[in-house]
């Protein structure tokens, strides 16, 4: 072990101390500290650990390599022996390894494989501040694993910025280690990008300035790999003419080992670099001869849309804590500068920290691992961030589309578990299994390695982008109109023909595959992305969006393709990635993708049950014709929510039946035991009274077979209906002998209209409701016009009588008047007879 003496040894002891005495510890050491490649080799001799090994999580397969290289050579040893590590399609680990670094994927299938870890003593979880959603799940796993079966496992958080008490508190309230770090004064300089300015180019200034201004090297932060590409060569223009000796040399995950190395490796003296890289340098990592960092403030991050179902790409500026890491790697052997392309105004605007990857990302990978696991519900498990209901949903949803789920959406299949075996994402896990039977497994190996990049492809002058997948496959085979970084082939080929090893698959049938191969594999992949071109030329996607492509590409004539990769903008989203399909060939061989269905409306417009049948990929309607003949039971259910939505109007309503209901409306008011027969109380009942007697009705034409009374007289019990017809009767016989309607609009005051002629000779006013509710008296002219209103007869004839009489007998002279309506007789005539 190497004695160069580093700020972490002095926290050693007291590290070795609580994690002795509790079963967990929180490691909070600077950057610069030494805590990566210093801390797991200090704690290889603890008792507790009783020989067993200590596996640590690093996010990033670079810094996997790169601590398990360090520890190694500080041993003096390779790296397989005592030091090991374990990242994506490379392993060097061996029998006596007793320490393995590791991404944090391989966790997971570890912790799957052996859910007591049985030969681990210690899982570190390193830069843990970072918050990737594979270290979250790798903790919440190992937290149960503890709790349950492995009481003596001891775990270790490690970050340089994380905040410690919800770590600790999540740990079982394991103590806090905090280490100060080791760096140098930096100097930090604002120098602002103008808006119009490309980052590419603002970097390359940036960049020339400082080779003038300062010694050692330089390491640029960019966002990707395309925004590297471009820095790189306005460098290369800007360095041709110049008389300093710089190399260029691009830092990120998609670069093999040897040109990653070759970035992080010190230079011969007189030489200086420039290494363009992308947040894979913000921590663990120590690029040899670094004094100067230029910071673009911008990151790449893949986002979820709940909204949409999709993940995309998006460009967002960094975290102050991410800002401070990069400005710390300039710092790292000695003094140094910090060229931030913001302003400090900008600087204070900086959100604090970076959101968790949980609370963005698509959880279909989490979920997966779960139900393999043995966790239905997520809540089951202890997190710092509890997964997102609504992604979980979603979440649910594909992983139940592709098999992984049984019904219950809560436990794995078997072929779920075979998809999560392969420790890729489930899309790419379920295409690379489903095309094993068709003899399609090498060119499935090869479309998942395309898609895990970003993009291989590199353009010359006047070439567009393309979005059609199947130019990369040529690419990455070395032949078609587009050309691939040949570094990036290389290796994307090697990790293709690891994948046909472990599937099992044929060796690569290039040349001979179907033009719509590679739309079937992917239609494997994202089943809700298989999109059918609508006359505008856009697409609607089996999933329900739209999506259409740009100017200029190959694919737009294209009638049915699978989309693999879309911006995610607006109403139609700009499709990316995708490759034609053909519709038959689908249908064929994922049968389970066409559903049948049945529809049976109300037509607003006919004013009729309709039926119609349908088969369906997803929103795409395939075929759709009217149905025969349709279920009673359904086909009256229909037609119930039909008058429900349209209103009762849609029934033969009559005098008579308005008449019924408001006396029953009436009755009701004065007694509220009797039935509600309101529209309100009969739309909602509408089973209850209606749909016996609209068997075999399907539209409002047949609906007018109906009597409204009737159904509404069969919905009273028989003593209901004789109460009815004695307290609140539908007329009343006069004195004149005339019967009179009595109107029940308003159950407070039911009316009769009668001329007052017909009332001569009744002394007090009519009574109904068994006498508790006098009926209001509209008294007309005789031509029918109202002349007065009352509830009081009696008072009428003793007062206003005179009054009225006076009028109406200057008015109709010729009519019968009497001084006495008390003794007069009533009469429907001029006057009565003789």
């Amino acid at each position: 072990m190497s004695n160069s003496p580093l700020p972490i040894d002095e926290a050693l002891p007291e590290l070795k101390r609580a994690l002795a005495g509790s079963g967990g510890a929180v490691l909070v050491a600077e950057p610069g500290a030494g805590k990566t490649t210093r801390v797991p080799l200090a704690l290889l001799g603890e008792i507790w650990l009783q020989g067993r090994k200590i596996v640590m999580l690093e996010p990033r397969r670079l810094a996997a390599r790169s601590a398990a290289a360090y520890m190694a050579k500080a041993l003096g040893e390779q790296v397989g022996r005592t030091v090991g590590y374990r990242v994506k399609m490379d392993t060097k680990v061996g029998a006596e390894t007793r320490i393995e670094v590791v991404t944090e994927g391989v966790l997971t299938r570890m912790l799957q494989a052996d859910p007591a870890l049985e030969d681990v003593g210690l899982v570190i979880f390193d830069e843990f501040h970072e918050r990737s959603l594979q270290a979250d799940l790798g903790l919440a796993l190992s937290l149960q694993s503890r709790a349950l079966l492995r009481e003596d496992l001891k775990l270790l958080v490690m970050s340089a910025t994380l905040e410690a008490e919800p770590a600790a508190a999540l740990l079982g309230g394991a103590p806090v280690v905090r280490s100060s770090g080791r760096s140098f004064p930096v100097e930090t300089v604002y120098r602002p990008k103008p808006t119009a300015e490309k980052t590419e180019e603002a970097v390359a200034r940036a960049a020339m300035d400082a080779l003038r201004a300062h010694e050692g090297d330089l390491l640029v932060f960019l966002p990707g790999m395309a925004e590297i590409r471009a820095a790189e060569a306005r460098l290369r223009e800007r360095l041709r003419d110049s008389a300093f000796n710089v190399r260029v040399l691009p830092l990120h995950g998609g670069l093999s080992h040897e040109e990653q190395d070759r970035a992080l490796a010190p230079l011969p003296e007189g030489e200086r670099k420039i290494v363009l890289a992308t947040s894979v340098a913000e921590t663990s990592l120590t690029v040899e001869g670094v004094t100067v960092v230029i910071d673009s403030g911008l990151m790449r991050v893949s986002r979820f849309s709940p909204r949409t179902g999709m993940s995309r790409l998006d460009t967002v500026t960094v975290s102050a804590a991410s800002a401070d890491q990069r400005r710390g790697r300039a710092g790292r052997l000695r003094p140094g500068v910090c060229y931030r392309l913001w302003s400090a105004e900008q600087q204070s605007a900086l959100p604090p920290r970076s959101q968790p990857e949980m609370m963005e990302a698509d959880l279909a990978p989490l979920l997966l691992e779960l139900a393999v696991w043995g966790i239905g519900d997520p809540g089951e498990l202890d997190w710092l961030d509890a997964p997102p209901a609504r992604a979980l949903q979603q979440a649910r949803e594909l992983l139940g589309q592709l098999g992984a789920l049984d019904g219950s959406g809560r436990n794995a299949t078997e072929h779920g578990r075979r998809m999560a075996e392969l420790g890729k994402h489930p899309r790419i896990a379920h295409m690379l299994l489903r095309s094993l039977p068709l003899g399609l497994g090498s060119l499935a190996c090869d479309i998942a390695v395309v898609l895990e990049e970003r993009d291989l492809l590199r353009y010359s002058g006047g070439q567009t982008p393309t979005a059609d997948l199947r130019a990369r496959i040529e690419a990455l085979r070395g032949y078609g109109a587009y050309q691939a970084d040949e570094g990036t082939r290389r290796r994307l080929n090697e990790e293709a023909r690891r994948l046909r090893r472990e599937l099992g698959a044929e060796p690569s049938g290039e040349g001979k595959e179907r033009a719509d191969d590679c739309g079937l594999l992917l239609a494997f992949a994202y089943p809700d992305r298989i999109g059918r071109q609508r006359e505008s030329g856009k697409y609607l996607l089996s999933g329900g969006r739209g999506a259409e492509f740009g100017r200029g590409q190959e694919l737009i004539r294209e009638p049915w393709v699978v989309v693999a990769d879309v911006d995610d903008a607006g109403a139609d989203s700009r499709i990316r990635l995708a490759a034609p399909a053909v519709l038959e060939r689908l249908t064929a061989v994922m049968p389970e993708a066409v559903t049948a269905e049945s529809d049976v409306f109300w037509d607003a417009e006919a004013k009729a049950v309709r039926g119609r049948g349908r088969r369906k990929l997803g929103a795409i309607v395939l075929e759709e014709k009217p149905l025969g003949q349709l279920p009673d039971e359904l086909r009256t259910r229909v037609l119930l929510e039909g008058i429900r939505s349209e209103g009762l109007e849609l029934l033969p309503w009559t005098k008579a039946a308005r008449q019924f209901q408001e006396r029953a409306a009436f009755a009701r008011r004065h007694d509220e035991s009797w039935p509600d027969l309101s529209d309100e109380a009969l739309l909602a009942t509408l089973e209850d009274w209606l749909a016996g007697y609209a068997d075999g009705m399907k539209s409002r034409a047949d609906l007018q077979q109906l009597n409204v009374k009737e159904l509404l007289e069969a919905a009273l019990p028989w003593e209901r209906r004789r109460r009815l017809d004695e307290e609140a009767p539908t007329h009343w016989t006069v004195p004149s002998g005339s019967r009179v309607p009595i109107d029940y609009g308003d159950p407070d005051a039911p009316f009769v209209a009668v001329r007052l002629q017909e009332l001569f000779g009744l002394p007090e006013t009519p009574r109904i409701a068994g006498g508790r509710v006098p009926l209001t008296l509209r008294l007309l002219s005789p031509a029918q016009r109202p002349v007065q209103v009352t509830r009081d007869l009696a008072s009428f004839w003793s007062g206003a009588y005179f009054e009225v009489r006076k009028d109406l007998k200057g008015r109709y002279p010729k009519h019968y008047w009497p001084d006495n309506p008390l003794e007069a007789e009533a009469t429907r005539r001029v006057r009565p007879r003789q």
